[in-house]
């Protein structure tokens, strides 16, 4: 027999950041709990609003099932003699664990073998058994931050104010401190004004939403886009379309209904990212755009309730909005009074980090760095360069980026054309904070490319030549992200830039702070950084393990040439040659990779195996530094692979560890020679 349980947490309200999680966290632990009592079941499903997490398990058994107890008894020699009849050590341990000594069972373990009881012991009911895994569940949900209430010890995102907890029509005595379940729960909090009795767990969902709470937050998230789509088509548009808005509004209510509100036009010639930002960031609110893509002058909200009384919803919402959007009105206007370039000295009062000084000392650093790397990767002219990165911060000062910190880099892109910039330092102000977050798009215009690399070179070389560095999941200035976008700017858009010649220039500009960290610690340890970065991104490109082992083992600062390694080694290991090149590889390497010279005596060389393997090596060096040079790396590998033939006659007509010290050295320098070029390359010693 089963029967369906529900369990419903009843709380204060729980933010909707937390919820996703917390959903996720007790499913997880619904099941572990139920199969660690041994309890078999159907289904189970976890839902949540901001007033409760709910269970709901599907054809729930009523009993636990059965299980096999095994108990280890004396040594097999020790329980039976040499007749095989058993002993007292038998006979105690049979008559202890409750069977018979016929029953007793011999089984090895480790070498030695050992009597058992085996014995099957029957589950307890469930109803028995649920209030401890009910409580289990509770007690080891876990959220960013959880708080205590009244006399409490206890610990939940926000207080626990009932519990209703059913299997079939039987409550389930679950206790969390002074609240205990029952069979009694509560609808929304203002359309719903008396306790609900649920006698049966099927009908739970029922008897919710006739009390305006639809438990469901997968169906409550459908129903709300459903009726914002609806909405904004009535408005003749579209909505915005936002995820994360969707998921956080859909964990602020419990009854969701949709309405549209309006704006007066004249807001719109604000730009479209203060008005779009203002309605989801403030007001949690969906723009609405025309079939040409141009914003609306109203907003889709959805209450936590019915249609009662909406037109007054709509109206208060529409007052709020309205003051918002009449004060960045008025911090537009404002900020456009002056030009964008009376905001930078400003900066100068602006601290951006304690020991590397303002945000002033930053801009002068990166009007440096953007025009090296502007020469370095031959981006663009150096006066748009440098005044892109001259204007890239002065937006901090504005008014409305106070007002909305996530609009710098936006409004700066707005100030620097009203103040009649050049359209590509305007773009570049904008595009230095690309990328901001995975899959964001990257900088396009040759200002924008330096000043973004500039910026995120300065930020990197800043923070790890005075130690701050990450570590686990800290990253507070995200160096993580910075050299990430470092790469894929790189990358993508096929830029020539020795990172360890970038980094020694960007270390000289902290040279008056005076950094903790010599030029050479920074530079190694900011590469190695980025390279980890790139090792990922690789990596997820195809790239096996050992391939990248080996290449990053060669310190690169040309992330270009890195990647191109990578990839000509992996399509090396998979190709014909792959096996010979390893042999020739192999056999130098293995006995000379302690040897540190390379000068052969053609005097010395004494068989014809010998000079043949000079001369291959003679005539082959020049066209491998050829291949190199033009990046030919499947070419330079192939080339290397077809010595394998000399390589086998060397070994097989000579004693490399002659006793002749002269023979013995010169033959390992050879070795060497051959080794190194393949080392030239990756350490190929860390392929599989």
């Amino acid at each position: 027999m089963t029967r369906d349980l529900v369990f419903e947490i009843g709380t204060e309200e729980i933010p909707a950041a937390y919820m996703p999680n917390a959903i996720r966290d007790m499913e997880a632990l619904a099941r572990e709990k139920l199969s660690g009592a041994n309890l078999s079941f159907g289904s189970l499903r976890t839902m949540g609003t901001p007033r409760r997490l709910v269970l709901y398990v599907y054809d729930l058994a009523e009993n636990q099932a059965g299980w096999l107890k095994e108990v280890r008894g004396p040594k097999r020699e020790q329980a039976f003699d040499a007749e095989g009849r058993p002993t007292s050590a038998a006979l105690g341990f049979a008559r202890a664990q409750g069977v018979t000594v016929e029953s007793l069972e011999v089984r090895e373990m480790s070498g030695v073998d050992y009597v058992f009881a085996v014995k099957k012991e029957s589950g307890k009911k469930t109803v028995e058994v649920l209030p401890g895994v009910l409580r289990e569940i509770v007690v080891d949900l876990g959220f960013p931050k959880a708080m205590r209430w009244a006399y409490s010890e206890f610990r939940f995102a926000r207080p626990i104010r009932w519990m209703l907890a059913l299997l079939g029509n039987e409550v389930i005595p679950v206790q969390i401190e002074n609240v205990e379940a029952s069979n009694v729960t509560f609808g929304h909090r203002f359309l719903s004004e008396r306790p609900i009795t649920v006698n049966e767990a099927a009908n739970y969902f029922e008897l919710m939403e006739k009390a305006f709470v639809v438990v469901d937050h997968e169906r409550r998230r459908q129903m709300i886009w459903e009726q914002i789509l609806n909405t904004a088509e009535q408005a003749g548009g579209y909505p915005y379309n936002d995820e994360e808005l969707l998921e956080e509004v859909n964990f602020l209510l419990e009854y969701p209904t949709a309405f549209y509100g309006k704006f007066s036009p004249e807001y719109l010639v604000l730009p479209t990212e203060v008005l779009t930002t203002t309605m989801i960031e403030h007001q949690r609110y969906f723009p609405v755009f025309s079939d040409d893509g141009k914003l609306l002058p109203g907003f889709i909200g959805v209450r936590n309730g019915d249609e009662y009384n909406l037109e007054e919803v709509k109206a208060g919402n529409e007052r709020v909005l309205r003051a918002r959007l009449e004060d960045a009105l008025f911090f537009y206007r404002e900020d456009t009074k002056q030009p964008l370039a009376s905001k930078v000295e400003l900066l100068k009062n602006v601290v951006y980090q304690a020991r590397l000084g303002t945000v002033w000392s930053k801009v002068e650093r990166l009007q440096d760095i953007a025009v090296f790397i502007g020469k370095e990767t031959g981006l663009g002219r150096e006066t748009t360069i440098r005044r892109a990165a001259y204007l890239c911060k002065a937006d901090l000062e504005t008014n409305m980026v106070y007002e909305f910190p996530e609009l710098q880099g936006i409004m700066g892109r707005y100030y620097a054309l009203a103040s009649g910039e050049d359209p590509e330092v305007a773009e570049a102000i904008l595009e230095h904070y690309l990328p901001r977050f995975a899959g964001d798009r990257l900088p396009e215009t040759p200002a924008g490319i330096a000043v973004s690399l500039a910026e995120k070179l300065d930020n990197l070389v800043g923070c790890f030549c005075i130690n701050i560095k990450p570590s686990g999941s800290q990253d507070p200035y995200a160096l993580r992200r910075q050299a990430l976008g470092l790469v894929n700017i790189i990358l993508k858009r096929g830029l020539r830039l020795d990172l360890e010649k970038a980094i020694r220039f960007v270390y000289q500009g902290f040279a008056p702070i005076k950094p903790d960290l010599s030029c050479e610690e920074t530079v190694g340890e900011v590469l190695d950084f980025v390279l980890q970065r790139l090792r990922g991104i690789l990596s997820d490109s195809g790239i096996s393990y050992d391939v990248l082992d080996a290449v990053l083992a060669v310190p690169q600062g040309d992330v270009l040439e890195v990647r191109k390694r990578a990839e000509a080694l992996q399509e090396f290991k998979q190709s014909e040659y792959f096996e010979d090149g390893m042999v020739v590889f192999n056999r130098c390497y293995n006995l000379a990779k302690k040897w540190d010279n390379r000068d052969v005596d053609e005097v010395l060389l004494e068989t014809e195996a010998e000079r043949r393997v000079y001369q291959w090596l003679a005539q082959t060096e020049p066209l491998l530094n050829e291949l190199k040079e033009r990046g030919e790396y499947g070419e330079y590998l192939i080339t290397l692979s077809k010595g394998r033939a000399g390589v086998d006659e060397l070994f097989d007509a000579v004693m490399i560890m002659a006793e002749d010290p002269n023979l013995r050295r010169n033959r390992l320098s050879l070795l060497r020679r051959i080794s190194d070029l393949f080392l030239n390359l990756g350490d190929f010693s860390r392929l599989v």
